[in-house]
């Protein structure tokens, strides 16, 4: 038995999107029924190098149910990231880098060591497009993103996969970027460069940016906008205007999570939002147990599911998604053995058991 070693170009050439959102909401799915297993993030602070590690295990129980695949499925595995804010200047490295080591759950076999930071761009695009699948207008065709960094590129990838997105309008401060991805999917789509008003009267409105200070306000959204607010992944972030979030349906996708350091952390510390303020967390729409965003949904076009055309949420929509360790194991799953069938990778025996 050997170990798959993945690195970032094998990870993103075997991240097949459409498997990893089926994937993803079968991880939201298995968390909200009761057959996962999260341990909290755990941090290592390490100020002495202006950064920190923090570890994210995971299992998940998928039932057949809950998949396009033809039958269920159970994965485990843990990621390892850090964030060093000097190392970009100091090192000539990224700030983050993660590894991924996904498991064999039956015997705890290592079958792969994966490069974790495309991987967490991958799954983070797979979160929001499940959410804008239950929460945006069915209809949907405008895609308004703000923030043109690394995450921007996998929110328009996963987003099209489940609505059908004809124009897109990217807005940052660096015309550099906002060229740059421009370039990436002209051909494609009608992209163009607008302001963060322009960008957030799209149908579906990603931000991915690391402020702390909001940038949208609750006039820069549409009457029916759907808002995956991606950035904030640390106390102190916060992308959206406390009238934004007070105003609009908000969906999360762990409780723990959000409240310490998803896109609500900052209001809900300062008691100007509460649990009241909350609808769900994202599991429990993809269920079928708190309804969506009318005519919505995983279940919207017969396959089995609860009935979507139930009356759901209407106007303003945010999901606050801080990222789970159970997307990781999920989208490591669909690497590996897309991987394994296309025979990529480097197989090498970690362990010493080959003959």
């Amino acid at each position: 038995m050997q170990t798959l070693l993945l690195n970032a170009d094998d990870v993103d050439e075997n991240a097949r999107m459409d498997r990893v959102i089926d994937a993803v909401r079968g991880a939201f799915t298995a968390y909200e029924r009761g057959n996962a297993k999260m341990p909290a993030k755990s941090y290592i602070d390490l100020p002495e190098y202006n950064g920190d590690f923090r570890s994210m295990p995971a299992y998940l129980d998928v039932r057949t149910e809950d998949t396009t695949e033809d039958d269920g499925w159970d994965a485990a595995g843990i990621k390892w990231v850090n964030v060093h804010t000097d190392n970009p200047a100091d090192h000539d490295l990224p700030t983050v880098m993660g590894t991924m080591i996904y498991s064999d759950p039956e015997t705890a076999f290592p079958l792969a060591v994966l490069d974790g930071t495309t991987l967490t761009m991958k799954r983070t695009g797979a979160a929001a497009a499940v959410a804008t699948d239950e929460l945006a207008v069915p209809d949907a065709t405008s895609l308004g993103i703000v923030g043109a960094g690394v995450q921007s590129y996998t929110q328009l990838e996963a987003i099209a996969t489940v609505r059908d997105i004809e124009e897109v309008v990217v807005s940052d401060l660096d015309e550099e970027r906002v060229a740059d991805f421009i370039d990436a999917f002209d051909d494609r789509f009608d992209v163009r460069a607008g302001s963060v008003s322009e960008a957030g009267h799209c149908d579906v409105l990603s931000t991915v940016t690391p402020v702390e200070e909001p940038i949208v306000g609750p006039d820069d959204v549409g009457d029916h906008t759907h808002v995956n607010a991606m950035g904030a992944d640390a106390a102190g972030k916060h992308e959206l205007a406390d009238d934004l979030l007070l105003n609009a349906t908000v969906v999360i996708d762990d409780h723990e999570q959000c409240t310490h350091s998803g896109e609500i952390n900052v209001p809900y510390a300062a008691g100007v939002l509460t649990d009241d303020d909350i609808y769900g967390e994202i599991g429990e729409i993809v269920v079928g147990n708190r309804p969506g965003r009318t005519g919505a949904g995983f279940g919207s076009d017969g396959r089995e599911g609860s009935d979507r055309d139930e009356a759901g949420v209407d106007g303003v929509t945010v999901f606050d998604s801080t990222g789970l360790a159970i997307q990781d194991v999920a989208a490591a799953r669909v690497v590996y053995e897309q991987a394994d069938d296309n025979d990529n990778g480097y197989p090498f025996d970690l362990l010493g058991l080959a003959e």
